[in-house]
């Protein structure tokens, strides 16, 4: 299973989680099966808010699962219907939210907890 998680900066699984998916500038990918890690680029960091193309800011790399501190809406929409389940990250770490998505601490994000417009709600 690969977990995707938007950071600011690449610090392998100690890097710090980024508050908002379509903002993030880089994604550290976690495979649970090799325990390896990588780094893809934001190819979408471009956008116009609210029209994130969350496989465009992959690019194209395949994901099972999404841990953010904050997502739209619509990308919401997108990675579910592409199968992807996206979680509300916990301050900290990669490696800190492994553990807790582990634990089946993280709760699973729906639209109601999705960023408006960065005003209020989204909790970053």
């Amino acid at each position: 299973m690969k977990i995707c998680f938007p950071v600011e900066s690449d610090n392998g699984l100690d890097s710090e989680i980024f508050g908002h998916f379509g903002s993030a500038p880089l994604f550290v990918v976690f495979d649970t099966k090799t325990k390896s890690v990588h780094t893809i680029n934001n190819q979408d960091l471009g956008h116009v808010h609210g029209m994130c193309n969350p496989l465009k800011a992959l690019n194209g790399k395949k994901v099972d699962h999404i841990i953010v501190g904050g997502i739209g809406a619509g990308a919401i929409n997108k990675l579910n219907e592409m199968g992807i389940k996206v979680y509300r990250a916990s301050k900290g770490s990669v490696q800190d939210n492994i553990g807790l998505f582990e634990k089946h601490a993280l709760p699973e994000m729906t639209l109601q907890q999705a960023c408006r417009g960065h005003i209020g709600g989204c909790g970053h």
